[in-house]
């Protein structure tokens, strides 16, 4: 003869016990990413994240009054099946919130971030030409000397007398 009494006493204390497994585990999954800074590089790296179609996921790095993933400084996740990261450089002094989203579409884990190192300051400005300057595409500039500047002034010059003596020729009037 079976007794379902002990079942049905054992139903609400298993399900309590699943409920506080659920609860203790739900932390440890959320804080599924690790964000460390070395000077103003801030890295992240997550085991969470699987591959989908050759891509494991992204990162965002969102700032002060950044709300949305979309709004950080996105770059994608690198590595194996045992671990992927992504770095950002160049990260100005202040606190941040990292998050991860995996290529599936799942959240690895969101986590805040303090820097307090400046980056370093890039290529130090140049003293400008003392000659001529031409601009040049994409920013690039020439420097010409003076032998080139003052040849290029003469043939300019030459040009406008040529320009000015054939326009005069021709309103001459013409007697045949």
């Amino acid at each position: 003869m079976r007794n379902s009494k002990p079942l049905l006493r054992s139903g609400p204390a298993a399900a309590a016990a699943a409920a506080l497994a659920l609860a203790l585990a739900g932390p440890a999954a959320a804080a599924g990413i690790s964000v460390s800074t070395t000077g103003s590089t801030v890295s992240v790296s997550t085991g969470a994240c699987t591959q989908v179609n050759g891509h494991w996921g992204t990162a965002s790095l969102l700032g002060s009054g950044q709300t949305s993933f979309s709004q950080g400084r996105q770059v994608a996740l690198s590595g194996s099946g045992s671990g992927q990261s992504a770095a950002w450089s160049d990260v100005g002094p202040g606190t941040y919130t990292v998050i991860v989203i995996c290529s599936n579409g799942s959240t690895a884990g969101t986590q805040s971030v303090v820097v307090s190192t400046a980056p370093a300051p890039s290529a130090s400005p140049t003293a400008s030409p003392s000659l001529g300057v031409m601009g040049g595409v994409g920013g690039s500039s020439t420097d010409y000397g003076t032998i080139t500047l003052v040849a290029g002034g003469a043939l300019v010059g030459t040009g406008i007398a040529a320009t000015a003596w054939y326009l005069r020729r021709r309103k001459a009037p013409r007697h045949f």
